[in-house]
């Protein structure tokens, strides 16, 4: 079925960004509504707080990063990315897409803290590119369904070649859905994650 209606060996592609693409448009909201509701919940007065410093906690010790830790996070941190980013341009052929691909690239940001530390990993994951990463990926979506309309065809119908079956540029319109897909929930959850660690570190003197 989905080697003859989308050129796609991923029957599961095929029905998220196909059958159901409507449905996967109004999650992907759904996620940029959470997202943005963590955010103003964690952020309340507390501001932008950067500093270097996690919070001291009485009578216990704080522990730094060993060199495993470290050369470990440094090595399997490139690596995640380029897994998260062949999970995501495969998707309409093998398991995976842009979901799980963003949510790979995620990890290996993280990867990226524990490795360098809280201010090196500041420094690379900066609040306004993944607050612009997570609008691209939305934007994309809808556009991508937008655009049939001009064509005279219905909201998310293909109109573009579906390729060669098996081919990284088959399946029309899925594999860009899942390249939108992808930097939503990857700028999503780095924002989550970021006023999470936050909240660990001490206040910058502007903000006490």
């Amino acid at each position: 079925m989905g080697t003859d209606l989308r050129h796609v060996t991923n029957m599961v592609a095929l029905v998220t960004f196909d059958v159901r693409g409507f449905d996967t448009l109004g999650e992907e909201f759904i996620l940029f509504s959470a997202v943005t509701g963590v955010t103003m919940l964690l952020r309340g007065d507390r501001g932008e707080g950067t500093s270097a410093d996690p919070v001291r906690i009485p009578h216990r010790r704080r522990e730094g990063r060993s060199e495993a830790v470290t050369g470990t996070a440094r090595w399997l941190g490139p690596m995640t990315l380029l897994f998260g980013i062949y999970v995501t341009l495969h998707g309409q052929l093998t398991p995976g897409g842009g979901f799980q691909g963003g949510s790979i690239i995620a990890a290996a940001t993280l990867l990226i803290y524990l490795g360098e530390g809280y201010p090196a990993w500041r420094k690379i994951v900066r609040s306004v590119l993944l607050d612009l990463s997570e609008a691209a990926g939305v934007g994309i979506y809808l556009v991508a369904g937008l655009v049939p309309l001009l064509a005279g065809a219905t909201y998310l119908e293909n109109i573009l070649p579906l390729g060669e079956v098996g081919s990284l540029l088959s399946g029309g319109l899925i594999p860009i859905l899942n390249a939108g897909v992808a930097l939503a929930v990857a700028g999503g959850f780095c924002s989550i994650a970021i006023e999470f660690l936050e909240e660990t570190r001490e206040p910058n003197e502007d903000e006490t």
